[in-house]
């Protein structure tokens, strides 16, 4: 199972979901346009802001699904 990643970006109202913090990273660094420091803070601390990133980003996991219970009890 996907245990996915939403990236908030400061003054955007719709995170970008990734499957893998390595995506979020090449995403970072290719659209957002981090340089790898920043991109590296960000996967590694869940969020990069100023002075190393021109605005705020923060990763937020989403819970993965619990599995519906089997038992009649």
């Amino acid at each position: 199972m996907i245990a996915w990643l939403d990236l908030l970006t400061e003054g955007d109202l719709h995170p970008r979901r990734f499957a893998s913090p390595a995506a979020v990273r090449a995403y970072a660094v290719k659209m957002e346009r981090l340089s790898e420091e920043a991109a590296n803070a960000l996967t590694r601390d869940g969020q990069v802001g100023p002075p190393l990133a021109r605005r705020e980003y923060r990763l937020q996991p989403l819970p993965l699904p619990t599995a519906p219970r089997t038992d009649h009890a």
